[in-house]
């Protein structure tokens, strides 16, 4: 009998694995990686701490971060950390159950496989599951957030960091960051409404409780002005965004001066500050009151900055940079040389803000940039007791911001709590036997994949999960077998876990609530990566040639 899996030579110096092999081995891969961040799912999830070669510790809850931060090996495996890092960056949320919803895609189509069911009916099946559970989260799951009031944002925010760190306090952030993103409302050239993520900027300063966090009109830059004796408050502020060393100018390495008098030595010092200082006087000619740069700022050329009355901060991140710029309306200068070789400063180059002050945030200086004039910005001061809760509160908050900013932009939620795949689990099991062809077993796995959320959230928050998710589909199996007037039990669509509680609620009404784009986004980008790994039926590793010998090493 010859085997279907086998491990063969190639002549080309490598190995091949076909077959079952490679199919088992991909999906052991995907589940173990799933398996990791499995036990940080929902609002009782539990933390991981991960520390790298060097020594340093991240504390984190975040799927995405924790899967970054991991070494994984295996190819299949990669594919999965993509595919969270893909969540990450589309929707920002999310992250965790996408994994989790792929792996056990993956291991339920190899199951399927072992029965001789072919990958692309698997596939086929898996996609027609997938277009129906879309149309079916957006025609009856989905509900428009001007239907549900003002608190869904705040609620939408609240669920998102639920699971976190500041989990507890998610009353006092979600309103943090609901403020926080309707202050950066802007409308692009096509006149559509966006929530910029990247407009809020976030600062951590030690000490204080993580409550006494606050919210910050205008863009904060870790920075303190380059000298005490300037100014700390312009109003009107005319700013130049430079990414050029104003220190003072050295010879090129190889270049050699010979000279013959001592007195021309100075002159050749004199010139290298006097390149300099005519630097700043084009920039503080063509109206700058405030000058950021990216790198430093001679000592010496301070006075000039003082005598005019102007602002200078030097070393500023170049990502702050950017975004003020793009908030002031200024232009990010990295050469003043023009086309003709002079070095010139154009007035247009400068942004405009209502103020800029130097204020005191705790221990530390910063500098606030406020009343931008192309677009709002808004910064978030967070408190806390040590940097490992600081930089967990921050991945929480940019998840919670991108959460509202999904919401914000597409307009409609679905309810959390497990509810939508509960729903859809009972939906697609009625579909599966409308289907007269063999996709009907693969339709049905989907169907069943989508309860690892419902278990997972169960379980991790210690409580009997085969119960409560038993009780879950008998609402959701009355709901949808019930008559359109039947307005009670349509009402049970809602019902998903209260894990504190433990029991079955309306997540509506207690306002857990998650973007419909989320849920939809989760559910391809899954399918997506599951579809990537279950075509691979064949592994083929080259071994890379032995270096050949040096003939003049001996």
């Amino acid at each position: 009998m010859i085997s279907n899996a086998r491990s063969d030579t190639l002549f080309l110096g490598g190995e091949k694995i076909s077959g079952d092999d490679v199919r088992n081995s991909n999906v052991m891969a995907a589940l173990s990686v799933a398996n990791v961040v499995k036990s940080s799912l929902g609002p009782v999830g539990l933390d991981k701490m991960l520390v790298d070669d060097i020594g340093d510790v991240t504390v984190t809850n975040d799927g995405a971060t924790i899967l970054a931060l991991l070494d994984v090996q295996h190819p299949a495996g990669k594919i999965l950390v993509d595919l969270a890092q893909q969540q990450d960056r589309e929707v920002g949320d999310g992250t965790t159950s996408v994994v989790i919803i792929a792996a056990e895609l993956m291991k339920r189509a190899n199951e399927l496989i072992k029965m001789k069911i072919h990958p692309t009916t698997i596939i086929a099946g898996y996609r027609i599951a997938m277009r129906e559970s879309i149309a079916y989260i957006n025609t009856v799951l989905s509900q428009p957030v001007s239907k549900l009031g003002k608190d869904t944002l705040v609620n939408v925010a609240r669920t998102s960091m639920s699971s976190k760190v500041i989990g507890p306090d998610s009353d006092f952030f979600g309103e943090l960051v609901v403020d926080a993103m309707m202050k950066v409302k802007t409308q692009n050239s096509k006149g559509e409404t966006k929530y910029p993520v990247k407009a809020v900027n976030i600062l951590k300063a030690h000490g204080k409780s993580a409550r006494e966090s606050y919210l910050v009109d205008g863009y904060a830059l870790n920075c303190t002005v380059a000298s005490q004796a300037m100014k700390k408050q312009i109003k009107g502020a005319k700013i130049a965004c430079l990414d050029i060393n104003l220190q003072k100018a050295r010879m090129a390495m190889g270049v050699q001066i010979n000279i013959d008098d001592p007195d021309q030595l100075e002159e050749i010092r004199q010139r290298e500050y006097g390149i300099i200082i005519e630097r700043i006087r084009k920039i503080l000619d063509a109206g700058a009151n405030v000058v950021l740069t990216t790198k430093g700022i001679d000592d010496l050329c301070l006075k000039e900055f003082v005598e005019s009355g102007a602002m200078a901060v030097r070393r500023c991140k170049k990502e702050d940079l950017r975004r003020i710029a793009r908030a002031t309306g200024a232009t990010l200068v990295s050469s003043l040389a023009n086309l003709e070789g002079e070095e010139t400063f154009e007035s247009s180059y400068l942004g405009h803000a209502d103020e800029v002050v130097q204020a005191r945030i705790s221990d530390d200086e910063c500098i606030l940039i406020k009343g931008t004039k192309q677009h709002q910005a808004a910064s978030i001061i967070l408190r806390g007791p040590n940097e490992y809760t600081l930089d967990e509160m921050e991945r929480s908050l940019h998840d919670s911001l991108s959460v509202v900013k999904r919401t914000l932009e597409s307009g409609s939620v679905v309810p959390g709590g497990g509810a939508a795949e509960t729903a859809l689990n009972i939906y697609l099991e009625n579909f599966a036997t409308s289907v007269f062809s063999r996709e009907q077993l693969a339709i049905y796995e989907f169907a069943q994949a989508l309860l690892v959320i419902p278990k997972t959230l169960a379980m991790n928050a210690a409580k009997d999960s085969s119960d409560l998710v038993a009780k879950l589909r008998t609402y959701h199996a009355a709901c949808q077998s019930a008559p359109a007037a039947d307005a009670k039990r349509k009402k049970y669509r809602n019902y998903g876990l209260d894990l504190i509680e433990g029991k079955i609620v309306n997540e509506v009404t207690h306002g857990v609530l998650e973007p419909t784009v989320s849920k939809v986004k989760s559910l391809k980008a899954a399918l997506e990566a599951c579809v990537a790994i279950l075509r691979i039926d064949t592994m083929i590793t080259v071994t890379p040639d032995p270096p050949k010998e040096d003939p003049h090493a001996h």
